[in-house]
């Protein structure tokens, strides 16, 4: 018996031995296939859940599947935007070409205009019944009430296309007028009532899906565009206006009282059309004009924003709308005695200008279409001006149903922005009902809200590292959190700025609460003082070094509600496990544990009606899929099965360790290791890092083309360790900082025994690009060196500008990343022996540059002063320039061009393989475009 055992166990064995060795590492050709989940959602029964699958290229699909049985899956190919509809039994989107389809069309240089078009899905979740409608724009459902849905089509082929065999003096009878309009159907799910109109320009509900407006376009010369409303219960259509040129923005009351619009009378063909703001009466179907540009009461020089702000207060007893510049006239501009090539182009620059010139430019469209907020009484028939030229900066509340609002102003502190990132603002407390406008704080230091019931403002004063409250009905400025035995400050801040907070989650119901975060726990604080702080969490987070933060579930509501669950979430930053509690939203029991283990969870999701709910949850070794659970139970059922190809790769496992720096501290780094790792080999190692990256011990890492780093599965499914190290800054030192972690980090892996010293290279880009380049002008203990957008020369690049903001780059090497603490003039030294360029003769180490000509955020010519300084000293190097690209690539093309580069250049000098064509003869100007040079050399 026990020999039949035995033979039975080693079948076994090699059963499995079989098994692992079929399965291969990860390829290029692999990333392709690989699926990632999105847009997940779930009934408000919570009987269904939705998400959409995609590939990284080709065909993806819809997936709905039963919350309490996942062997129930309706899947719906090329599927995308879809919704449930609010009572929880249909759903609804589109269905996209086929992807094969379309690069047939472009391979034979067809148009975009001649690609397949959408087409739309309605799906009825309990039959399984599914109904399609070809060649759709759009789809609309109310954003609240159920039952209804608008669908709108493009054009019909012209009508000749289908009459083939009708005289042509049919045809010129039947041929439609020309319009911009399309058709618009509107019709509950199941079809059984449907209203169908003609050439309409565009539509949408009101939030409760009572009425629908409908704005339509005009035919050939005729001057019959107009705006009309559909009652849905009824079916009746409202003409609400026509003859205008054009009609812009739409509101309803929340009452469904009055509906305004904002049209204009001037010729469709003025380039500079003036607006007017209309207000309908539903029930009596009147219209009255209610501002122009003449209008007692409006800033001056001004018109009305045809798509600024247009909304109703939550009593419908207030009409917000915008105003922008009056259109104004330069005579330079307007000559048209002047050719475009005599016409002077120049930027000039101005000390005195509060923002610079690459910045306003950057901010050119922003600033032509700046919105004026006013505000137009419905029973007084008066309108306010709140903003203007001087404080333009307004905030309401988000449902417009307070009578105060706020304004920052940051104009006298803004000079100081290129340098100064935690500029002060002056914060005014605005009346709507008066506009009188009065200022709380000046110079404040931090973004302040109005609380839900209009009661303080508040925000997180840098200044102080504390939250502060204003009390309007007081008058009175508040410390919320003095006091309070908590950290509010980031205590892991280690640039020379002033630190940020950890956030609030919210007010209470009444204003009777803040909610604010510290480092672990969660404080509940009576801005009254007339109850002491309380600790929601009792303490457990820093006694266990657990962050708790709430989830919120509901997200109609303005207010953290007492009576709902207080669902927190939880991760420990020690050991790196995470989960969900159930917190005391009084503060007398500690949080009760309800799932929490060694993965990653996110995107928890309620449904709206029960206690149903999904959530995201993963390892390295597993992809975020979908689970249902229960807040009741939570024992979670997995409902989708991305990526089940893995099961044939060769992947790896994830370790965290803890190492010592040079200046005695102790840091976590993360080891991804081969899978079947042996302990008696000794393995490549690549090192990668950025900042602090060890809280991602359980996040998957999906095979995908690089945008500017390594794939880290794709490298460990090929044989390598990687080593990814945290590293903790000293202001003023960011390159001997980095190397007092990065390198004794390295030697604590070196020291396990399982990786070869001799084969170890490390990559980084950005910040970590930067890093590379200095960690290899002071160490050779590595044999390959990849730098993505490095700044090489501190001294040069602080001068310059992010084009992709427009910002001077000082205020990153003063204030933020580059950690330098201080002007060029004021701490020279410290720009030069930070800077790679200025030890560029001791590099030995191969380097692997890409810095590309469109860069937004690192100059292009940082990466050039790097490898002329290589190339100058005679170090292997090769400088990947990418035309047209961003900071990170951004075209899929490129990323597989660099993933492939990145392993050829790793592989020969860690493996020992081949170098490619590209290393060894290079790619000269003439054959750029004609050839890759992929193919390995034979010999060197």
């Amino acid at each position: 018996m026990t020999k039949r055992i035995t033979i039975v166990f080693l079948l076994f064995v090699l059963a499995i031995s079989a098994l692992a060795q079929q399965k291969r590492p990860l390829t290029h050709d692999d990333y392709d296939q690989w699926e990632a989940i999105s847009s997940t959602k779930i009934t408000t029964n919570g009987l269904w859940v939705g998400y959409e699958v995609n590939p990284q290229e080709g065909d993806g699909r819809i997936e709905v599947v039963s919350h309490d049985d996942p062997s129930l899956v309706i899947k719906v190919p090329r599927g995308t935007d879809f919704n449930f509809s609010n009572d929880g039994n249909w759903a609804i989107g589109k269905i996209k070409a086929e992807s094969d389809t379309v690069r047939f069309l472009k391979l034979r240089g067809k148009g975009s205009k001649e690609f397949p078009k959408d087409s739309l899905f309605i799906l009825h979740l309990e039959t399984s019944a599914l109904e399609k409608f070809p060649e759709i724009k759009s789809y609309q459902l109310p954003r609240k009430k159920a039952g209804w849905m608008a669908i709108h089509f493009y054009p019909e082929k012209d009508i000749k296309d289908s009459i083939a065999s009708d005289s042509t003096e049919q045809v010129k009878k039947q041929k439609k007028l020309k319009t911009d309009g399309t058709k618009l159907v509107v019709r509950n799910f199941d079809g059984s009532i449907v209203y169908e109109f003609d050439r309409v320009d565009r539509y949408g509900f009101s939030e409760e899906g009572n009425l629908l407006y409908m704005v339509n376009a005009k035919q050939d010369t005729l001057n019959n565009a107009g705006i009309s409303l559909l009652n849905l219960e009824s079916g009746r259509e409202i003409v609400v206006d026509s003859g205008k040129t054009k009609y812009a923005n739409v509101a309803f009351s929340k009452d469904l009282k009055k509906f305004a619009f904002i049209a204009s009378s001037d010729s469709a063909k003025a380039e500079k059309p003036y607006f007017q703001l209309f207000l309908f009466d539903i029930k009596k179907g009147t219209k009255q004009e209610i501002v122009n540009k003449d209008t007692k009461g409006i800033l001056s020089e001004s018109r009305i924003a045809e798509n600024g702000r247009l909304q109703f207060s939550d009593n419908s007893e207030r009409l917000f709308f915008s105003l922008r510049e009056d259109y104004k006239a330069y005579a330079y501009e307007e000559d048209t005695t002047i050719l475009d090539e005599e016409r002077v182009a120049l930027d000039i620059w101005s000390w005195g200008d509060k923002d610079i010139q690459p910045m306003q430019l950057k901010n050119k469209s922003k600033e032509e279409s700046k919105a004026y907020l006013a505000v137009y009484e419905l029973k007084s028939a008066k309108m306010l001006q709140l903003a203007d030229r001087r404080l333009d900066n307004i905030n309401l509340d988000s449902k417009a149903k307070q009578d105060k609002a706020i304004i920052t102003d940051d104009h006298p502190y803004r000079i100081n922005y290129s340098w100064d990132i935690q500029i002060g603002r002056d914060i005014y407390l605005v009346d709507i009902k008066t506009g009188t406008r009065k200022l709380i704080v000046e110079n404040a230091s931090g973004y302040p809200s109005l609380s839900p019931e209009g009661k303080y403002v508040n925000w997180y004063s840098y200044r102080d590292s504390a939250w502060l409250a204003y009390d309007i009905a007081e008058n009175k400025l508040i410390n919320l959190t003095d006091g309070v035995q908590g950290e509010f400050y980031d205590q892991l801040h280690d640039s020379p700025s002033m630190p940020g907070s950890y956030g609030t989650a919210g007010w209470l119901e009444n204003d009777e609460a803040v909610i604010v975060y510290d480092q672990y726990d969660i404080w509940k604080i009576d801005p009254k003082s007339k109850q002491s702080p309380v600790c929601l969490t009792k303490g457990l987070g820093k006694r266990n070094n657990i962050v708790f933060r709430r989830e919120a579930l509901d997200h109609e509501k303005e207010y953290i509600d007492p009576k709902a669950p207080f669902v927190l979430s939880a991760f420990n930053d020690i050991n790196k496990r995470s989960g969900y509690f159930l917190g005391d939203i009084k503060g007398n029991e500690e949080p009760e544990e309800l799932i929490y283990s060694d993965h990653s969870y996110f995107g928890l999701d309620k449904a709206k009606n029960t206690d149903d709910i999904i959530l995201r949850r993963s390892t390295f070794q597993e992809y975020p899929d979908v689970y249902a659970s229960n807040l009741d139970r939570f024992d979670l059922v997995q409902l989708s099965d991305a990526n089940p190809q893995q099961e044939n790769i060769k992947w790896g496992t994830v370790e965290l360790t803890e190492y010592m720096t040079l200046k005695g501290d102790s840091l976590q780094g993360l080891i991804y290791k081969p899978e079947n790792f042996d302990t008696n080999k000794q393995y490549p190692m690549m090192v990668y890092f950025y900042e602090r990256r060890s809280n991602s011990l359980h996040n998957y890492i999906a095979p995908a083309p690089s945008a500017s780093i390594i794939n880290i599965s794709y490298f460990v499914s090929n044989g390598y360790v990687v080593f990814v190290p945290d590293i903790k800054y000293e202001i003023g030192l960011p390159g001997p900082s980095a190397y007092d972690c990065v390198v004794p980090g390295v030697q604590s892996v070196i020291a396990k025994g399982y990786v070869d010293p001799e084969n170890i290279a490390i990559q980084g880009q950005s910040w970590g690009g930067y890093q590379v380049a200095y960690l290899i002008t002071q160490t050779d203990m590595f044999k390959a060196a990849g730098a993505g957008a490095p700044v090489a020369n501190m001294t040069s690049a602080y001068g310059g500008i992010r084009w992709g903001s427009g910002m001077s780059r000082m205020f990153q090497y003063e204030q933020t990343q580059s950690r330098i603490g201080g002007t060029l003039w004021e701490k020279p030294m410290h720009y030069v022996e930070n800077s790679p360029l200025f030890y560029a003769d001791r590099v030995k180490t191969p380097v692997l540059i890409m810095h590309n000509d469109a860069d937004g955020a690192v100059p292009w010519y940082q990466g050039i002063e790097f490898f002329m300084s290589l190339k100058r000293n005679r170090t292997p190097a090769w400088l990947l320039v990418y035309n047209g690209e961003d900071h990170n690539l951004r075209k899929r093309k490129n990323r597989k061009d660099l993933s492939i580069r990145l392993s050829q250049f790793f592989d020969h000098y860690l493996k020992g393989a081949p170098a490619p064509l590209w290393m060894t003869e290079g790619i000269p100007a003439v054959e750029k475009g004609k050839t890759l040079k992929y193919e390995l050399s034979e010999s060197e």
